[in-house]
């Protein structure tokens, strides 16, 4: 039986070429592909894969929200996170969302393959950098008290302030979530509040520095 692979990202060039090393293995078979992270959500309800390949920094649902969503929804599915970065807090959201791996981009096309069969086999994969980063934050922990679960966002609230930082209006948000106006405000004002944030730039940064949001 073959593995059933979906692949989450929103350059096009690294979906053709993941899509190109899973077309040569006999026992996988590429069943999907999306360029944001709420169209792999959907499509994944649908498709129900084996094993989503999964951008971290996406636009409209960045990965480790659609990570949370996929895992709940879709049983038995398993996630590899998939990144240009290796931040720490990075990592820590896509592993608490429920992600079976990590790799980072620059040797994936080294170690997806490996990693799949792994996370298959109901194991964890992560890259050799990302092992040495979770293990010094075991050995050492950090006394940063920044944490990006602290403020106790909503899976909602993390959604708005993803728009919100991303350029939508009010009437934006609202039409994208299928949500009122008066909710979005509301959701604004509770985020604001939790985190202690007054500005869209403050929120902007925060929403960069946690994942929330790949803008630079």
């Amino acid at each position: 039986m073959k593995h059933r692979i979906f692949i989450a990202d929103d350059h096009r060039i690294v979906r053709d070429g993941l899509r190109s090393l899973i077309e040569n293995e006999n026992d996988l078979e590429l069943v999907g592909m999306a360029a944001n992270g709420r169209q792999a959500v959907q499509m994944t309800r649908k498709l129900k894969p084996n094993v989503v390949i999964m951008d971290v920094s996406m636009p409209d649902l960045n990965g480790i929200d659609a990570t949370s969503q996929i895992v709940d929804e879709v049983p038995g599915v398993k996630v590899i996170a998939l990144s240009m970065h290796s931040e720490k807090q990075l990592i820590d959201g896509m592993l608490r969302a429920g992600a079976a791996g990590y790799l980072l981009k620059e040797s994936a096309f080294e170690e997806l393959i490996k990693a799949i069969r792994i996370v298959c086999a109901g194991k964890k994969y992560l890259s050799p950098d990302v092992t040495d980063i979770v293990l010094r934050d075991y050995l050492s922990p950090s006394k940063d008290n920044d944490d990006p679960q602290k403020p106790g966002l909503t899976l909602r609230e993390r959604e708005v302030l993803q728009l919100i930082v991303e350029g939508g209006t009010t009437k934006d948000v609202a039409n994208r979530l299928n949500i009122s106006i008066k909710t979005v405000e509301s959701h604004r004002s509770s985020i604001m509040e939790k985190l202690g944030l007054h500005t869209v730039a403050e929120l902007t940064k925060y929403a960069v520095r946690h994942g929330i949001t790949a803008l630079e």
